[in-house]
């Protein structure tokens, strides 16, 4: 699935963030197997980096085709005689034979996110859904493991590399017995069933609420004009930009209450249902596998070690944030009570509403106003000029690209130096019919050594910014151009890959590891100077932002940090006492419980918020942590750009070549002292908490 923001949302192919290796289909591969051939004709590798266009039935036959020849490879493997399995003969052919199978089915599995065609989306999410029953049989197969274990390491790339693709067949089990082994295969072949129909259930769903327009009363016009218009009202969806607005902006508490109780109520039986039979096989699975918890077995092999250095981690910060959080709230409770005098509690529908108020009044300007200098054409060119300027690379539109919707954009991303092409980047940002409804990085496929000539990557964003409307561009605000760094982090960290071999290249990092880059570069979006680039009004793109309104916008970034961070580890509580009880819990329960130690409002009983939480279902369970601890190693990131300066090249060039380039191949600790010089510190993460009395937050390393 695809690594998503929290800007945190994903599943097998999302893992947008990402864990296993990527794949894709070309052209020349269909051609070689199957009488299907290619959409365009004409296209080229450049128009068409991985296949964009399908019809009823093809997904299915290439999946099929795609393991076949999988299999094959695999078996030649396991057959080799013990006198011919060399190191390249089995480990690097099992990254290539993995990779390959990636690279062959991730563009298909992708559609399945965001194909506007509703019986090929199901395709994808059918083959999404068998690919990850194939993973979990490759993995748990004793004749393969045989003849890769004992393998020699001939450098100490090498030797991480074999450890994790051994460590991997052992985690799932090959070291049991095999009527064990067969339990645990037929237990993770249930999981994947249940993680996909959760993450299609989401997908397809399609709950709206309808209002008039006097409910909307407060809403801008702006947003008005993307709703659907219906007689004596309007139809919102629960995308994206839709729920901002009524939230945000509607000044009837019961237009919010309304909105919030859709949106968090989405496929509430049937994925509540599906996480707690998930959340019930991964507790079994984990002590078949000899660990106390799902936690611990998740967490084992990651930086945090085992599940009690999170929580100590976790229990760190918990106390300050109350407070912080408190306190922001007894504020929020007398702007209400100014706008309504009989109200004694805040719900959380009014967070961010008077939050926004409360913005308005002390920095004095409102997003809508800031958000017309920033249309998304204007801003994407800025970021990839920063991008362009910081790691040497250009990022150019390709014209007549074969895309999957008309809206979806193809950019070529090349070296500097020399105009070599280094990856690719498709971007699908506007909310569509049936797409996915958050924002995630999907890998399509990874970097790697083939056929002794390097494989470029293929990357895609998937969003659901504000879009276009007949009479202005989509504008974004500076939340969503936070969230556009963060995407393109991401990206950056998926194209910007050496690694030679597929399964360990780009984001397949540690998964407390891989957030690091994308929170890294969101941290661009309130430089000034930065800032200041990104900007062009959208009537006039000559017309930069002015420098009051600017300075107004940094000023005001950490208006409700408290109430964010406080939900962001609710939410990571929640993830981690569902997955270290010792009998299946009530989920939702337990987070209306977490949520209210945390931001002190309670929720209405018929909330179910973990019926769309998709981080659970799409390879974030026992791992959503990685967003607070990877912001640790981020934050320290962040801070060197500013003291070299945010577009200083030889800082952004040790970034490119010391994090990004490395994806897996070297440990995470390993990466941040080689670029820091030291050890990464907690200073400045407590620091952009806001949070004072907790060990290193007076730190500076």
């Amino acid at each position: 699935m695809p690594l998503l923001t929290g800007f945190p949302d994903f599943s097998l192919h999302a893992l947008v963030i990402v864990l296993v290796a990527l794949l894709i289909v070309t052209p020349g591969c269909l051609e070689r197997t199957s009488s299907i051939t290619p959409s365009s004709p004409a296209a080229t590798a450049e128009t068409a980096p991985v296949r964009a266009e399908y019809s009823p039935g093809e997904i299915p036959a290439l999946g099929a085709a795609a393991e076949t020849r999988a299999n094959a490879s695999l078996n030649a493997i396991a057959a080799l005689p013990p006198g011919e399995r060399t190191f390249d003969a089995t480990i690097v052919a099992f990254d290539t034979a993995m990779t390959d199978y990636t690279d062959a089915i991730f563009p298909m599995t992708l559609m399945g996110y965001v194909y506007p065609d509703h019986q090929v989306a199901d395709e994808g999410m059918a083959l999404e859904a068998s690919s990850a029953v194939f993973l979990n049989d490759v993995y748990t197969r004793r004749g393969l493991y045989d003849a890769l274990k004992g393998q020699v390491p001939r450098t100490p790339a090498e030797s991480r590399f074999y450890n994790l693709t051994i460590r991997k067949f052992e985690k799932n089990g090959l070291n049991l017995p095999d009527d064990r082994l067969e339990k645990v295969r037929q237990m993770n072949d249930r999981l994947s069933g249940l993680t996909s129909r959760y993450s299609a259930n989401l997908n397809n769903d399609n709950t709206t609420v309808t209002f008039s327009e006097a409910d909307l009363a407060g809403v801008p016009e702006s947003s008005l004009a993307t709703f659907e218009k219906i007689p004596g009202g309007y139809r919102v969806t629960m995308k994206n930009p839709d729920y901002v607005a009524v939230m945000k902006y509607a000044s009837s508490s019961a237009t919010r209450k309304a909105m919030y109780l859709a949106y968090f109520n989405r496929q509430a039986d049937e994925n509540t249902a599906l996480l707690e039979e998930a959340i019930a096989i991964r507790r079994n699975l984990s002590a078949e596998l000899g660990y106390a918890t799902w936690a611990d077995y998740r967490i084992d092999g990651r930086m945090a070690g085992n599940a009690t250095n999170v929580m100590a981690f976790l229990d760190a910060i918990k106390e300050p944030l109350q407070e912080k959080t408190r306190a922001e709230n007894a504020e929020l409770l007398l702007l209400k009570q100014e706008l309504d005098p009989t109200a004694t509690t805040l719900d959380p529908w009014d967070i961010s509403y008077l939050q926004n108020i409360r913005m308005i009044r002390t920095y004095s300007y409102d997003e809508n106003e800031v958000k017309e200098y920033f249309p998304v054409d204007t801003t994407l060119q800025g970021i990839f000029q920063i991008y362009g300027e910081l790691f040497g690379i250009r990022i150019t539109e390709v014209t007549g690209a074969d895309v999957w919707s008309p809206d979806v954009s193809l950019y070529r991303v090349t070296n500097e130096s020399d105009g070599a092409t280094i990856g690719y980047l498709y971007l699908d940002l506007y909310p569509r019919e049936g797409k996915y409804g958050h924002f995630a990085t999907f890998p399509v496929i990874n970097g790697r050594m083939k056929d002794g000539a390097w494989s470029v990557p293929v990357t895609a964003i998937v969003g659901n910014f504000p879009a276009p409307t007949d009479n202005r561009p989509g504008l974004l605000t500076p939340g969503d151009i936070e969230t556009l760094f963060h995407e393109s982090g991401h990206a950056m960290h998926n194209l910007l890959t050496t690694v030679p071999y597929g399964t360990v290249s780009g984001f397949n990092a540690e998964w407390d590891f891989v957030e690091t880059p994308s929170q890294t570069l969101q941290e661009w979006t309130y430089d000034p100077d930065v800032l200041t680039s990104l900007s062009g009004h959208y009537a006039n793109t000559s017309q930069k932002i002015p420098p009051s309104l600017r300075d107004r916008v940094i000023a005001a970034r950490d208006v409700g940090s408290g109430y964010y961070y406080s939900t962001q580890l609710a939410k990571t509580l929640e993830d981690m006492e569902f997955h270290m009880a010792d009998s299946t819990p009530d989920t939702q329960a337990v987070y209306a419980r977490l949520y209210n130690e945390m931001t002190g409002l309670s929720l209405p009983e018929e909330i179910h918020q973990p019926a769309s939480f998709s981080h659970l279902m799409g390879e974030y369970d026992a791992g959503y942590y990685g967003y607070l601890w990877s912001k640790v190693y981020a934050l320290e990131i962040a801070d060197t750009f500013t003291r070299d300066g945010m577009t200083n090249r030889t800082t952004g060039m040790r970034f490119r070549q010391e994090i990004l380039a490395q994806g897996n191949i070297r440990d995470g600790g390993v990466l941040m002292e080689n670029f820091l010089g030291r050890e990464p510190g907690t200073g400045a993460f407590y620091r952009r908490l806001g949070i004072e009395g907790v060990a290193g937050a007076g730190n500076t390393s």
